[in-house]
């Protein structure tokens, strides 16, 4: 499949490298951190009519969460930063009401994973979800090493069976890619308080913010579900994650418009903030064609390659 010059082997490694922890970390931090995305409908009081003022922040997040989640779709940008591996920028549309779905450019900005990228060809890549698989269009020079084809494609199961532990977390993040992940998150803080009222892009909002502190998780919390706590917990864990700060505002129709999240990973410190707009647009990704497209588990397969990470 290579085409027999100095460096190929380089390359090709590179490309999975890449492949298999840049382009994934990256999209996982695109998701917040969240585990399960069942509600388990704990009896939020909703706001009626205009709303009471003084809802309660754990009311008016679990509100929040469950408008968030039935909105099925939205546009969004974000920028993350984890340690000195990478900087990078998400822009796009994602769909969650029947499976993930959705479209988004991601440009590596800094850090190690953009060297590495522009030594491929290109900082910039197109990322498509679709509910059984996740591609990532490369550059040319990548291509060149992989039988002149464009796409990798990472079938979630592929991604636990491949991974271990942090496959079952990356697949595990791969599927959430929610935006009412992060309110979970902070409902599950146990600390969640209201900031106040702010503006966000000319809209007026409801800044809320907690601490989550991962050993404490399960004993200080009572609005999710055990099955939900466990599964955030092991989440966290598998991400070398301790204690995380999640900031979100809420706008005044219950949706989640901005969200930051900061915390420390294995990989370095982490930070996202991204914003939410123009909830139920229209998404839609098609599966790229098959003839420019190379399976990751058999790029892994054929290079004898690690999956890294």
């Amino acid at each position: 499949m290579g085409v027999g010059r100095m460096k190929s082997t380089t390359l090709r490694r590179a490309g999975l490298s890449v492949a298999a922890v840049t382009l994934l970390a990256g999209m996982t931090a695109c998701s917040g951190s969240g585990g399960s995305d069942t509600s388990d409908g704990s009896g939020g009081s909703g706001k009626g009519g205009d709303g009471d003022p003084r809802l309660s922040p754990v009311a008016a997040l679990l509100t929040a969460e469950k408008s968030t989640d039935g909105a099925d779709s939205a546009k969004v940008e974000s920028t993350t930063t984890m340690g000195s591996v990478m900087s990078m920028t998400a822009d796009g549309a994602l769909g969650w009401g029947d499976g993930l779905t959705g479209t988004l450019t991601i440009t590596y900005t800094g850090g190690t994973m953009a060297d590495t990228m522009r030594q491929m060809g290109t900082t910039s890549m197109e990322a498509r979800y679709l509910p059984d698989a996740y591609y990532a269009r490369m550059g040319d020079t990548f291509a060149e090493q992989a039988g002149g084809r464009h796409w990798i494609r990472y079938a979630y199961d592929d991604l636990e069976s491949l991974g271990g532990s942090s496959g079952a977390y990356l697949k595990d993040q791969m599927q959430n890619t929610t935006p009412n992940q992060s309110v979970k998150l902070l409902l599950a803080s146990g600390d969640v308080r209201e900031v106040g009222e702010e503006k966000v892009r000319g809209q007026r909002t409801t800044h809320y913010s907690g601490t989550v502190e991962v050993a404490d998780l399960a004993e200080k919390n009572s609005h999710l579900s055990q099955s939900q706590l466990d599964d955030l917990r092991k989440t966290l864990e598998q991400a070398g994650v301790t204690t995380e700060t999640v900031d979100i505002w809420v706008d005044d129709r219950d949706l989640l418009v901005k969200k930051v999240e900061k915390g420390e990973t294995t990989a370095g410190a982490y930070a996202q903030t991204a914003y939410y707009s123009d909830y139920g647009t229209e998404v839609s990704a098609e599966e790229p064609p098959a003839g420019d497209t190379a399976d990751f588990s058999e790029l892994v397969k054929q290079q004898g390659a690690g999956t890294g990470s």
